[in-house]
């Protein structure tokens, strides 16, 4: 393969879409700046507190910018948030009660939030076990089904309707704006008390308009991924109407409590500039991920998102059809990690995954979905899934890296 070749032409095949990802960030960026502008951010803000964190204003000041960037009436900004998954389970068992309907409404959603649910399999704690319901509404031709969408809605009045922005472990697209605002009309249409909650991980700044512009009652996300910019250690977010967010953070700390307390010794500098940075860090994964696109497409492989198609979130698929394909490609992003290159990735099962999952990731920030990484179940087609990179030049170095482990290290390329 030469591999300076694949190189320059899948920069060129990437041109056009790259000019789109700088004018999505442009935007975005000039939103995060009149955020800042507008709650007053000052360096004091930065100073973190102990104990029970009363009167914390960097806490309070990170609340509002995240209220502002997404257009919320409140948010709920925290590092004891321990996942994007988390975040999204506080909301739901703070929304839902005995009795209740939740509908995932794009099918089923990823991995680690059906054992939140357990009705695909049991696991301890569960909305299952707390006698909430559940149903989700089949995709019909890899993406969602507005129709049924109005039906189900329309027979079973939800309490609450999940949509998944990206498409997870799934090969569906993941959803546009105009997508999520569709399903939103069309479930306000049909069941107005119905709560739309969107599971925003992976989407955030990859458009210029966020859910809760679109509709969405109440969002939800992880800090290590978009909008923690690659420089927040940890934590996750809440945003959307205030009565919701407020039940979210009851269930967070304690009823009664709710966003009042909660201290960071650490302080919130990281997490203030790495929202500053989260649109242009968006924008060079989803470049990377274009890239990825472009080799994987010329050497034969079935990639989506493809090339020139509008990207929504960071992650691309490659099918790479086979297990030793996905071993050689994961092995050739490890190599080129700027954390842990010397470490050979092998499928093993990880908690909340039904099947043995390969993982590619030197992070310097453990799990960063916005850092460099590729991942997938080891089940037929063999998708990897790639997402993030901080850096487009580190993108372009480890994809052909993987490239060229499959080539020339006994991987299997289509016929």
């Amino acid at each position: 393969m030469d591999i300076e070749s694949i190189k320059r032409e899948a920069l060129q095949d990437c041109a056009e879409q790259f000019a789109r990802i700088d004018a999505v960030s442009l935007k975005n960026t000039e939103k995060v700046l009149q955020a800042y502008r507008d709650a007053k951010l000052s360096a004091f803000h930065f100073s973190g507190t102990s104990g029970y964190g009363y009167n914390d204003l960097g806490r309070e000041k990170l609340d509002e910018v995240f209220s502002f960037v997404f257009k919320a009436e409140k948010a709920v900004v925290r590092p004891h948030f321990v996942s994007g998954t988390h975040a999204l389970a506080t909301v739901l068992c703070a929304i839902l009660e005995k009795g209740d309907l939740l509908v995932s409404l794009v099918g089923a959603p990823y991995d680690t939030m059906q054992g939140v649910i357990g009705y695909a399999r049991d696991s301890r704690n569960s909305l299952k076990e707390k006698g909430i319901f559940y149903d989700e509404v089949p995709l019909k031709n890899n993406t969602y089904d507005l129709q049924a969408i109005r039906t189900v809605v329309r027979e079973k009045k939800p309490k609450l309707a999940l949509l998944q922005r990206s498409r997870g472990y799934s090969p569906r697209p993941s959803l546009r704006p105009e997508d999520i605002r569709l399903i939103i009309d069309t479930v306000r249409d049909e069941s107005p008390e119905t709560i739309c909650f969107v599971d925003n991980c992976y989407g955030e700044f990859a458009a210029e308009e966020e859910p809760v512009e679109l509709g969405a009652h109440i969002i939800a996300g992880s800090l290590i991924k978009n909008p923690g910019g690659g420089i927040a250690p940890t934590g996750g977010y809440i945003a959307g109407r205030a009565d919701l967010v407020e039940k979210a953070a009851d269930c967070l700390t304690a009823p009664g409590l709710g966003d009042e307390l909660g201290s960071y010794a650490a302080g919130y500098r990281l997490f203030f500039q790495g929202l500053f940075m989260a649109p242009h860090v968006t924008a060079q994964a989803v470049k990377g991920a274009v890239f990825a696109a472009a080799v994987f497409s010329r050497l034969g492989f079935s990639v989506s998102p493809a090339v020139q198609e509008r990207r929504y979130d960071l992650i691309q698929t490659i099918a790479l059809n086979n297990r030793h394909n996905m071993e050689l490609f994961c092995q050739g992003i490890q190599r080129f990690s700027p954390v842990d290159a010397h470490v050979l990735p092998v499928a093993d099962d990880m908690p909340g995954y039904a099947d043995k999952i390969i993982m590619a990731a030197g992070d310097f920030v453990q799990g960063s979905s916005i850092e460099l990484s590729a991942d997938g179940p080891m089940r037929e087609p063999y998708l990897v899934y790639l997402q993030g990179g901080i850096v487009l030049e580190h993108n372009i170095l480890a994809v052909l890296q993987a490239a060229q482990f499959i080539c020339d290290e006994g991987g299997f390329l289509p016929s």
